[in-house]
């Protein structure tokens, strides 16, 4: 970003507010950097961090919808990776207003923008969470849930190392779903386990070669 557009100065001179503890004064900044916005873009970028500041779920919906409102009427380079954290943060508002079914939308927008983030620890982050609520909501193979919880238990570690990095990363796609299904065929091949969670294992491959899940929108 331009540190001499004047919208980006006040933003991430807010950024320093809010790291060192100064709420009032960020808040003030982003407000600030708000009035100043003169197009699309900079109403976009100040509008993100306003929704950080705000209190009332309604108004944290609020200005996440005004933002991803101006990022679709720039619709170039400049906001193509704001996207997956636009709808993440649309999916929470909505969460915390009791819609789940916008929340689950907007989840999905999330997952099926993903790459369009830089790759790196944030949009790791990103995966884990937008999976994490795409489980929540009947996602994903019961089984190999299950089964998990059981090798948590024990401590297996050998197979959670398998299992547990395409499982936590699943968004549903058919490359997830391949990834899933060749760790559940590596555990299955490379070590003994009791019979109990062997029939589980066996019921989660069924389960993820028969998942008809959509690849999101």
């Amino acid at each position: 970003m331009d540190l001499d557009d004047v919208v980006v100065r006040l933003c991430a001179e807010g950024m320093q507010a809010e790291a060192a503890g100064r709420s009032e004064d960020a808040h003030a900044l982003f407000r600030q950097a708000w009035d100043a916005a003169t197009d699309d873009y900079g109403a976009c970028v100040a509008a993100h961090y306003l929704a950080r500041h705000q209190t009332a779920p309604e108004d944290v919906l609020r200005w996440n919808q005004e933002c991803l409102e101006r990022a679709d009427r720039v619709g170039d380079e400049r906001v193509r990776g704001f996207y997956p954290s636009l709808h993440l943060n649309l999916a929470r508002a909505h969460e915390e207003l009791g819609d789940g079914d916008r929340a689950q939308e907007h989840y999905r927008q999330a997952a099926g923008r993903l790459e369009d983030a830089p790759a790196g620890p944030y949009r790791d982050g990103m995966r884990f969470t937008i999976a994490a609520a795409l489980r929540t909501n009947g996602g994903g193979s019961t089984a190999l849930t299950e089964l998990l919880g059981k090798l948590c238990e024990r401590k297996d570690f050998r197979a959670l190392g398998v299992l547990l990095p395409p499982y936590l990363g699943d968004l549903g796609t058919a490359d997830d779903r391949t990834a899933l299904l060749t760790a559940v065929q590596m555990v299955r091949l490379g070590q003994s386990l009791p019979e109990e969670d062997a029939v589980l294992l066996t019921r989660a491959m069924g389960e993820l070669t028969q998942a008809g899940r959509p690849a999101p929108a």
